[in-house]
């Protein structure tokens, strides 16, 4: 999808003072162009027109980029950062940036990912987390399956002692089509090992809700 090869050429372009490097296989995006060009034809547009001339071109490059997580293995990106430490206390990301695709509409669902782990021996470096999140929504997803998704890479690869997820989301083909309801937000949670207990959910979802004063 997105590639990093260095034998794939670079396509550079001096934007407002800096550069920007589009890394892309060429003849995926030229053949994906030719369907949105279609695409647009089909809807009743005039692809040729100025305004459209290179939208199908923009519109490949950004669904490849939408997409990227299927070009990622979260699993890997845990083990590459594993540490052994003895502790054994939970430790919370909250507030993690989702982007996603809805894969019955493919209009884009946003919001924010709340994730916690009791460790077993190993901790992850923090930052591994969000990528995880990251690797799994820039898929075409369902909600309730990017949770589960989520929870079984951390319990698979850390082997904690429990592993909560709460992801909180609002979905574009809720608020721009079907019934349109614009406020609307969609939680899902799953729960592995000692989050299955009512003390230790709790304590979870106390850390996310509160705010450090």
């Amino acid at each position: 999808m997105i590639y990093d090869d260095d034998n794939l050429p670079d396509r550079s372009d001096d934007i407002n003072g800096y550069e920007k490097v589009d890394r892309y296989n060429p003849e995926l995006i030229e053949s994906l162009s030719g369907h949105y060009k279609e695409v647009l034809k089909q809807l009743g547009e005039n692809p040729e027109r100025e305004g459209l001339l290179k939208t199908p071109e923009r519109v490949a490059k950004a669904m490849l980029y939408l997409t990227h997580g299927y070009d990622l293995n979260p699993r890997e990106i845990l083990n590459s950062a594993l540490f052994k430490e003895e502790y054994s206390q939970m430790v919370v990301v909250k507030d993690i940036e989702v982007y996603s695709m809805c894969e019955h509409h493919m209009l884009p669902f946003f919001g924010k990912a709340h994730i916690a782990y009791i460790p077993n021996g190993y901790v992850v470096g923090l930052s591994k987390i969000p990528r995880v999140v990251d690797a799994y929504a820039r898929r075409l997803q369902v909600q309730e399956r990017l949770t589960n998704e989520i929870r079984d890479c951390i319990q698979d690869a850390l082997q904690p002692i429990g592993v909560g997820v709460v992801i909180e989301c609002r979905h574009m083909c809720m608020c721009m089509r079907g019934v349109q309801k614009q406020n609307s937000v969609t939680t899902t949670s799953a729960f592995s090992g000692g989050f299955y207990h009512e003390k230790t959910r709790a304590e979870f979802l106390h850390l996310i809700t509160s705010k450090l004063s």
